[in-house]
């Protein structure tokens, strides 16, 4: 039996009895204006974060979801959507995709606004999708992609990369883990199904976006999510692992390479009114301006004591310098 295989049984019996702990999120449940989202869907939200982000939603995108869980963020989804088919789920598991089926008539009596056929749903591969070229406005994961191994995570990203339109977005969610994790953590296939040993460092995991092409990266939180301990798991070391929030947006790449915004800030506080850099980053007198990895690298190179660079929050939310 293959990893696949174990994660398919895995989320099989999870759309057969919802399991609560199978994976946990931070995240608050959106409050928004109409939207109630029925408690079976909450007990199913087997994500380790939110895909759902406003910004990207505005002007009706065309929606795409792989690894539908019980529908909840599919249901947010349609929310700011809101027409027939606007948004598409995709799942392997049977009993997964008829478990949202009927979570979504739940949701269409507790919702005057929602009706099913705003969310359609599709039997389809994460490696394979069932989706044309160039089609989708706004894709997205929660808590799949940590589990592919190296190969099956780049065909899984080249995917979603095809399917979106030029500068589409990818949205996701996954657990990461900076520490190094031994063989048998690594090759455990139900660990990995669960969302805790197949976690990669961060740095890898953004590698793995920008070689498939994604010009802009944008990393939106970074939490905390698990311990693997060595009294519950097969570890001489307590392991700690996070959980990030991430779009990747289908820009061009740079020929100086991506644009990864890790919520770094330059600040300018010298004695002119601002500081102009003349490759197109005006930084004004004491306001903080939002910069990607590389330019924060650039404006430290120039050695000056008037600019001030912040570490990396791991918090990033639009208006940045590229």
């Amino acid at each position: 039996m293959s990893y696949l295989d174990t994660t398919y049984n895995v989320y099989r019996e999870a759309a057969l009895t919802p399991d609560v702990g199978l994976c946990c999120t931070t995240n608050p449940i959106w409050e928004l204006p109409g939207l109630k989202i029925p408690k079976i869907m909450q007990e199913m939200n087997y994500g380790c974060g939110s895909t759902v982000h406003m910004r990207d939603l505005s002007n009706n995108p065309k929606m795409l979801y792989v690894g539908v869980g019980g529908g909840m963020e599919l249901l947010q989804f349609a929310y700011f959507n809101r027409q027939p088919g606007g948004v598409t789920g995709i799942d392997m598991v049977d009993e997964m995709l008829e478990a949202s089926h009927q979570n979504f008539k739940l949701a269409e009596e507790m919702n005057p606004w929602f009706k099913s056929d705003f969310v359609s749903l599709k039997k389809g591969d994460a490696l394979n999708l069932p989706v044309e070229d160039n089609s989708i406005d706004v894709a997205a994961q929660n808590c799949l992609f940590n589990i592919f191994k190296a190969e099956d995570l780049k065909k899984a990203i080249a995917e979603m990369y095809r399917v979106l339109k030029p500068h589409g977005r990818l949205v996701m969610s996954d657990p990461t883990c900076e520490q190094p994790m031994n063989e048998t953590l690594r090759n455990d296939d139900r660990l990995r199904a669960l969302c805790l040993s197949g976690s990669l460092p961060i740095v890898e995991y953004v590698k793995a976006l920008t070689d498939a092409g994604f010009g802009t990266i944008e990393i939106r939180a970074r939490k905390p999510y698990r311990i693997l301990d060595p009294k519950n798991y097969p570890t001489g070391e307590r392991i700690y692992i996070e959980s990030i929030e991430v779009a990747a947006i289908k820009d061009p790449m740079p020929p100086d390479g991506p644009c990864v915004f890790t919520g770094k800030a330059a600040i300018y506080y010298g004695e002119d009114k601002f500081f102009d850099d003349q490759k197109g980053h005006v930084l004004g007198k004491n306001q903080p301006l939002a910069i990607c990895d590389k330019t924060a690298a650039a404006l430290s190179s120039l050695g000056r004591e008037d600019i001030f660079i912040s570490e990396s929050t791991f918090h990033y939310d639009g208006g940045g310098c590229c």
